[in-house]
């Protein structure tokens, strides 16, 4: 498959950016190079990714996920280049959803004061341990507590629950629901990482109908769509905000736990102070 790490960069990086011209700014090459990475990338797939207009970028089904498959790789690769740069004077911290959320940028301040010499990197992993079971983070945090005993965790905090709709949805005027509320339309589950399942309702009113999704970005897409609600953590709120979709507390909704979890085995150097660090954003 005649496929290049330009073509996959390229691709993300419209996805990102919304714009091939915006794209191309931000990777620092021509409009038309970015056209041709893509155009060379859908003849390698055989698949068109995405449909485009004067105006706008809608991408087809097949985009959706080369998109996501694109980010896991280059994550990987980044995340390989960096440690072997850095002689392994790095510290990586997975996680399947979102980071800290409102605490992330607060979280990266406070490292470089604590840790000036290890160099930080937040990567996003949807795999139910954020990367620990496949070795990608040394530390992950988690909002679900994953199905082996291979690991550590710890408490560092609890999110509220908000419920993501579309921005026409007939709950979108409301400053809160419940969720009874929320369960009247489909909801869209991630069943491997995310942080929502159907026991959050109470017997008798659970949903109806659920939409399976594979991550974050296909829950959005579900969602922001129309077809599905879904319930998420606050971090997930405040990380990924996009065009179409909205987000309101759900009032009545059990907190979401938040833990720090890393290798029982191999644990990494300095575990409790980077403990200490994560559970004092939320104290």
């Amino acid at each position: 498959m005649d496929m290049e790490l330009r073509h996959l960069r390229c691709l993300v990086g419209v996805a990102e950016a919304g714009t091939f011209t915006d794209a191309a700014i931000e990777l620092g090459m021509s409009q038309a190079a970015v056209s041709r990475n893509i155009a060379a990338l859908e003849r390698a797939l055989g698949v068109r990714l995405m449909h485009r207009t004067t105006r706008s970028i809608e991408f087809t089904a097949a985009g959706d996920r080369t998109v996501r498959h694109a980010r896991r790789v280059l994550s990987i690769l980044e995340a390989i280049q960096q440690e072997a740069a850095d002689g392994g004077g790095t510290v990586r911290i997975g996680y399947a959803w979102s980071a800290l959320g409102r605490h992330t940028t607060e979280f990266q301040r406070r490292w470089a004061d604590a840790f000036p010499n290890t160099e930080l990197y937040l990567i996003r992993t949807n795999t139910p341990t954020a990367g620990l079971a496949e070795g990608t983070s040394d530390f992950a945090i988690l909002r679900r507590v994953p199905d082996t005993a291979a690991i550590s965790l710890v408490l560092i905090g609890l999110e509220s629950r908000f419920c993501a709709m579309a921005a026409d949805d007939a709950l979108a005027g409301k400053r809160s629901i419940t969720l009874a509320e929320a369960a009247a339309k489909p909801i869209a589950l991630d069943r491997r990482t995310g942080s929502t399942r159907l026991d959050l309702w109470p017997e008798g009113q659970q949903p109806q109908r659920t939409i399976a999704t594979d991550d974050v970005d296909d829950w959005l897409t579900v969602i922001g769509s129309g077809k599905a609600r879904g319930i998420t953590a606050e971090s997930t709120a405040h990380q990924y905000r996009r065009k179409g979709v909205v987000y309101r507390h759900v009032r009545d909704a059990a907190p979401v736990p938040v833990y720090v979890a890393w290798s029982k085995s191999d644990p990494p150097a300095g575990t409790q102070g980077v403990v200490e660090l994560l559970a004092a954003l939320y104290s």
